[in-house]
């Protein structure tokens, strides 16, 4: 495949795959929900690596927004992203109309339940039961050999993982290390609402969980203090941020943990301004 195909019709891309799988090709699939940047890049060229083609999706899907958040001026590049895919090596981009994806009788969603309780799932609550759907749906659309997703969204990729092995799909689940700007903000396609001095706070994301793995390395394990310190820098570095939440969980399970010990991930969010933004790092 020389040339990269788009397809907009859910049973052109149904089509296409099938075509795909009778040719013996495997497929990687790239979700995301477009404004795409070097994270969504990156995960284009691993999957070139993984599969024979990559099909990336581009759907900013409603079913994830609550009322009051920013599903319609959340943003959105079609024509740069094409490009910007191209670049990276995809081969087939899936850009569905809503319309077909949710019909006016659309009735049926997908729950994970107990690792959609905690964190990004307790501040917003229904977001997981639209991205498991969403999912759902692409991977029943694509029929992918590979699902990649980044480790940015943490949990989201682990209950995406542990749906994918409850519903028995014979999918390759990969998560991708989280890209970073040079100041070690993490990529998201809503860094772009920040201002110039809201994004010269954001870093205090970073800090405070590199500052988390450091007291680690230097032998504290106390959960409490660490995430003293880590809501200390946040108050220091960025005098307008609103901690959402920070936790200390296993890194499969996700349960809480309250002495650290080995594959510890430190999680938080945080509201800069107007702009919430979430970020995660493994500091053991």
């Amino acid at each position: 495949m020389n040339e990269i195909i788009v397809t907009r019709a859910i049973s052109s891309q149904q089509k296409l795959s099938r075509r795909l799988i009778r040719e013996g090709k495997t497929i990687a699939i790239v979700p995301t929900m477009g404004a795409l940047h070097e994270g969504h890049l990156s995960l284009i060229r691993r999957g070139r690596k993984k599969a024979d083609v990559v099909v990336t999706t581009v759907f900013v899907n409603p079913a994830q927004f609550a009322p009051h958040e920013d599903f319609n001026r959340y943003p959105r590049d079609p024509k740069g992203d094409l490009e910007k895919i191209r670049r990276a090596g995809g081969q087939v981009v899936f850009m569905p109309d809503r319309r077909k994806m949710y019909p006016d009788e659309y009735d049926t969603y997908v729950d994970v339940r107990h690792l959609t309780m905690t964190l990004e799932g307790k501040s917003r609550p229904g977001h997981f039961r639209g991205v498991t759907t969403i999912v759902t749906k692409l991977f029943n659309i694509v029929q992918p050999d590979v699902a990649l997703f980044g480790m940015k969204d943490y949990q989201q990729a682990m209950l995406l993982k542990k749906m994918t092995i409850d519903l028995n799909w014979p999918i390759q689940f990969v998560i991708c290390p989280t890209m970073r700007e040079k100041d070690g903000l993490a990529m998201s396609s809503r860094n772009r609402y920040l201002s110039p001095e809201l994004r010269r706070q954001a870093p205090a994301l970073y800090q405070s969980l590199t500052a988390a793995r450091k007291l680690v390395r230097d032998g504290e394990t106390r959960g409490s203090t660490i995430i003293g310190r880590m809501r200390r820098i946040i108050r220091q570095t960025a005098p307008i941020a609103e901690i959402d939440y920070i936790a200390l969980t296993e890194l499969d399970s996700m349960k809480p943990v309250t002495i650290v010990m080995k594959n510890t991930v430190a999680s938080l969010a945080v509201r800069i301004g107007p702009v919430r933004l979430i970020d995660n790092m493994k500091i053991a």
